[in-house]
């Protein structure tokens, strides 16, 4: 199990036992099928929701786990148009669109279960009325929308050459004149200039890329391997190739890892960090990867730039030169559909492709 997966099973496992009991019953039932993290999301989802029954006198109940199913049954579609007004309005923690659309479907699936899967002594539904049946969640994010977001606001072509080399070079130009940020990029621009060139040559996910240590990698065969997201088989890492480009790169870094690092022979992960007061490097964190293209990217006069647009921009670039299939399966989407987003990305692209002169035979 990778470290990410371990952290989110150990996190549901306490937080599972203060849950009512026909929760517990629907998370064991979804256990073989989806992730620790996905099932942890589903059960923050069910605190909010349980904490809003007790907080509007729904339930009688003063703790979520003694929260009965029958209290469920009894719940009217006024009461479930209420709390998503709620979830849209409440002041701390504003929810967007889709993080209310999400939240309704993880109560849709639970009353789903208990209404047509999970079953009492007597072969009876637990849930005999399920008020979630009803509520209908409108798709917010159309592959056509997303694309439209995107627009304008990724690498293109020769930029993603260029955003590496800056970090290779230009961006001590930049900061000259703060020897702390300069000294910063003297330790960790080989890198920082890797984990970007990975990125941009593979299509990796932050979560994929932290999770990697240095037997994942196959200089030879250009892949490496990753824990996938959505996959809950810990068994198994999916082969994900990275272009050429990206060569020189790791090997510029794994030259440098242990004496840089100053890496022990238990630590495996491939990227490293050496922490405030510490002397020995350990696993990069997700936040420290983001804040560091954050970081580049605003010098480099693209603010809007992520971790996430630069997945994307690797994504637009590799759709162009392949088929939907190809990149749907470089990327580890689980649906054609989320790939689409790639096909309206390009759309202008494909305009111009169209009308272009035909080359002499």
């Amino acid at each position: 199990m990778n470290l990410q997966k371990r952290k989110d099973r150990e996190e549901l496992d306490k937080r599972v036992p203060a849950m009512p009991w026909y929760v517990e019953k629907f998370i064991n039932y979804k256990l073989p099928d989806l992730s620790p993290s996905s099932l942890l999301e589903y059960v923050r989802d069910y605190e909010t929701f349980f904490s809003w029954l007790m907080a509007e006198g729904l339930t009688s109940a003063q703790k979520i786990g003694d929260i009965p199913i029958e209290d469920l049954e009894r719940l009217h579609m006024e009461s479930v148009d209420n709390f998503r007004m709620y979830l849209s309005t409440k002041t701390e923690n504003a929810n967007s669109r889709t993080t209310i659309s999400r939240k309704l479907s993880s109560l849709r699936s639970l009353f789903h279960y208990l209404s047509q899967i999970a079953e009492d002594e007597n072969f009876y539904p637990l849930l005999k009325r399920n008020v979630m049946a009803k509520l209908s969640i409108k798709r917010t994010n159309k592959p056509k929308d997303t694309a439209a977001k995107l627009e304008g606001k990724l690498l293109q072509e020769e930029e993603i050459a260029e955003f590496i080399r800056y970090i290779h070079a230009d961006y001590a130009q930049d900061v000259a004149a703060n020897k702390q940020a300069l000294y910063a990029h003297e330790l960790n621009h080989i890198r920082d200039a890797c984990i970007v060139s990975l990125i941009l040559n593979s299509g990796l996910r932050v979560s994929e890329l932290v999770n990697l240590n240095v037997d994942d990698l196959d200089l030879k065969k250009k892949l490496t391997y990753v824990y996938r997201k959505g996959k809950n088989d810990d068994t198994f890492k999916t082969p994900v190739f990275f272009r050429q480009d990206a060569i020189a790169d790791l090997e510029a870094y794994l030259e440098q890892r242990e004496l840089r690092y100053h890496a022990p022979k238990r630590e495996k992960a491939l990227f490293l960090a050496i922490a405030n007061g510490k002397k020995e490097g350990s696993r990069m964190t997700k936040r420290a990867i983001q804040e560091m293209v954050i970081k580049y990217a605003k010098r480099f006069g693209k603010p809007y730039l992520s971790v996430h647009k630069l997945r994307h921009s690797f994504a637009t670039d590799y759709y162009l030169r392949n088929d939907l299939y190809k990149t749907q399966e470089q990327l580890g989407h689980a649906s054609p559909e989320t790939t689409q987003i790639y096909a309206h990305l390009t759309d202008k692209t494909m305009e111009q492709a169209i009308d272009k002169p035909r080359t002499a035979d």
